[in-house]
C-alpha cells in the first residue's frame, strides 16, 4: 500500500508540470506520467529518510520514566596497572 506521504511528496516532485498544464504547454497524459514516475522515486527517497531517522527513535522496549543509576568507578592509582 503506497503511503499518502509518498504521494504527496511524488506531488509535490510534479508540480511544475502540473502548472504547465494549466498554462496549455503539456498534455495529461504526459503530466500523468511525470507523476507515475515521481512516486516509486519519492517512495525511494522518503524509505532512505526514514531509515537514516530511524536511529533517533527511542527504543519501545524501554519504559518511559526509568531513570539513569550512576554506578561507582574505581579510578587506578597513577603509576599502577591493574
Amino acid at each position: 500500500m503506497i503511503k499518502p506521504s509518498v504521494l504527496l511528496f511524488a506531488l509535490l516532485m510534479s508540480a511544475p508540470a502540473w502548472y504547465r498544464l494549466l498554462g496549455d504547454e503539456v498534455d495529461l497524459i504526459q503530466v500523468l506520467i511525470r507523476f507515475l514516475i515521481a512516486v516509486p522515486i519519492a517512495a525511494v527517497l522518503l524509505a532512505g529518510l526514514r531509515f537514516v531517522t530511524s536511529g533517533y527513535r527511542k527504543a519501545d522496549e524501554e519504559p518511559p520514566g526509568t531513570a539513569m543509576v550512576p554506578e561507582p568507578y574505581d579510578r587506578p592509582e597513577p603509576g599502577k596497572s591493574s
